[in-house]
Protein backbone atom coordinates (compact mmCIF):
# COMPACT_ATOMS: atom_id res chain seq x y z
CA UNK A 1 0.00 0.00 0.00
CA UNK A 2 1.22 3.35 -0.92
CA UNK A 3 -0.14 6.88 -0.55
CA UNK A 4 0.93 9.55 -2.56
CA UNK A 5 -0.03 13.08 -1.77
CA UNK A 6 0.74 16.17 -4.28
CA UNK A 7 -0.30 19.42 -4.54
CA UNK A 8 1.84 21.56 -2.57
CA UNK A 9 3.95 24.37 -3.70
CA UNK A 10 4.68 27.70 -2.65
CA UNK A 11 1.48 30.84 -2.46
CA UNK A 12 1.19 34.50 -1.39
CA UNK A 13 -1.02 34.99 1.72
CA UNK A 14 -4.62 34.85 1.31
CA UNK A 15 -3.77 32.97 -1.87
CA UNK A 16 -5.28 29.23 -2.30
CA UNK A 17 -3.93 25.15 -2.79
CA UNK A 18 -5.61 22.06 -3.28
CA UNK A 19 -3.32 19.04 -1.95
CA UNK A 20 -4.24 15.49 -3.55
CA UNK A 21 -3.77 12.06 -2.13
CA UNK A 22 -4.05 8.53 -3.26
CA UNK A 23 -3.93 4.95 -1.50
CA UNK A 24 -2.70 2.37 -4.28
CA UNK A 25 -1.84 -1.26 -3.57
CA UNK A 26 -4.17 -3.86 -2.57
CA UNK A 27 -6.15 -3.81 0.29
CA UNK A 28 -10.06 -4.19 1.34
CA UNK A 29 -10.89 -0.98 2.08
CA UNK A 30 -9.30 2.61 3.28
CA UNK A 31 -11.17 3.74 6.26
CA UNK A 32 -10.60 7.66 7.79
CA UNK A 33 -7.81 9.32 5.93
CA UNK A 34 -6.93 12.49 6.97
CA UNK A 35 -4.46 15.62 6.45
CA UNK A 36 -1.89 16.20 9.20
CA UNK A 37 0.95 18.83 8.63
CA UNK A 38 4.74 19.57 10.69
CA UNK A 39 5.42 23.16 10.67
CA UNK A 40 9.60 23.79 11.32
CA UNK A 41 9.84 23.63 14.99
CA UNK A 42 6.33 21.80 15.65
CA UNK A 43 5.20 18.58 16.18
CA UNK A 44 3.19 17.27 13.92
CA UNK A 45 -0.76 18.10 14.36
CA UNK A 46 -3.91 17.28 12.62
CA UNK A 47 -5.81 19.39 9.98
CA UNK A 48 -8.58 17.78 9.29
CA UNK A 49 -9.58 14.04 8.94
CA UNK A 50 -12.53 12.09 6.88
CA UNK A 51 -14.41 8.81 7.40
CA UNK A 52 -15.83 6.24 4.57
CA UNK A 53 -18.93 7.60 5.83
CA UNK A 54 -18.85 11.24 5.14
CA UNK A 55 -18.04 12.56 8.66
CA UNK A 56 -15.50 15.23 8.94
CA UNK A 57 -13.11 17.04 11.79
CA UNK A 58 -11.10 19.87 11.44
CA UNK A 59 -8.44 21.49 13.62
CA UNK A 60 -9.87 24.54 14.92
CA UNK A 61 -6.77 27.06 12.99
CA UNK A 62 -8.09 25.85 9.79
CA UNK A 63 -11.83 25.42 10.12
CA UNK A 64 -13.82 27.84 7.83
CA UNK A 65 -10.74 28.12 5.40
CA UNK A 66 -9.58 24.26 4.61
CA UNK A 67 -12.09 22.13 3.28
CA UNK A 68 -11.40 17.81 2.89
CA UNK A 69 -13.35 15.89 0.79
CA UNK A 70 -13.19 12.05 -0.71
CA UNK A 71 -13.57 10.38 -3.55
CA UNK A 72 -14.36 6.51 -2.06
CA UNK A 73 -14.09 4.92 -5.46
CA UNK A 74 -10.40 6.36 -6.41
CA UNK A 75 -9.82 6.05 -2.64
CA UNK A 76 -8.50 9.46 -2.85
CA UNK A 77 -8.79 12.66 -0.49
CA UNK A 78 -8.32 16.55 -1.31
CA UNK A 79 -7.31 19.51 0.84
CA UNK A 80 -9.11 22.41 -0.40
CA UNK A 81 -6.80 25.40 1.85
CA UNK A 82 -8.34 28.89 0.93
CA UNK A 83 -7.26 31.93 2.57
CA UNK A 84 -4.07 30.32 3.24
CA UNK A 85 -1.81 32.23 5.88
CA UNK A 86 2.34 32.21 7.02
CA UNK A 87 1.68 29.78 9.75
CA UNK A 88 0.12 27.46 7.58
CA UNK A 89 3.72 26.47 6.38
CA UNK A 90 4.55 22.85 7.05
CA UNK A 91 5.27 19.52 5.38
CA UNK A 92 1.40 17.88 4.75
CA UNK A 93 1.47 14.54 5.36
CA UNK A 94 -1.56 11.92 3.97
CA UNK A 95 -2.44 9.30 6.48
CA UNK A 96 -4.91 6.48 5.93
CA UNK A 97 -6.51 3.35 8.21
CA UNK A 98 -6.56 0.66 5.77
CA UNK A 99 -8.15 -2.65 6.13
CA UNK A 100 -5.41 -5.32 4.18
CA UNK A 101 -7.09 -8.64 4.72
CA UNK A 102 -9.71 -9.41 7.32
CA UNK A 103 -8.00 -9.32 10.21
CA UNK A 104 -5.46 -6.83 9.17
CA UNK A 105 -5.50 -3.17 9.25
CA UNK A 106 -2.51 -1.04 9.39
CA UNK A 107 -1.93 2.87 9.32
CA UNK A 108 -0.25 4.62 6.27
CA UNK A 109 1.45 7.63 5.73
CA UNK A 110 2.33 9.74 2.58
CA UNK A 111 5.63 11.28 2.03
CA UNK A 112 4.74 14.85 2.33
CA UNK A 113 4.64 17.60 0.67
CA UNK A 114 6.02 21.36 1.05
CA UNK A 115 3.43 24.40 1.56
CA UNK A 116 5.21 27.39 2.05
CA UNK A 117 2.51 30.70 2.77
CA UNK A 118 4.80 33.96 2.17
CA UNK A 119 3.78 37.10 3.43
Amino acid sequence: VQLQASGGGLVQAGGSLRLSCAATGTFLRVDAMGWYRRAPGKERELVATITSGGNLDYADSVNGRFTISRDNAKNEIYLQMNSLQPEDTAVYYCNAGVREGPTVWRPYWGQGTQVTVSS
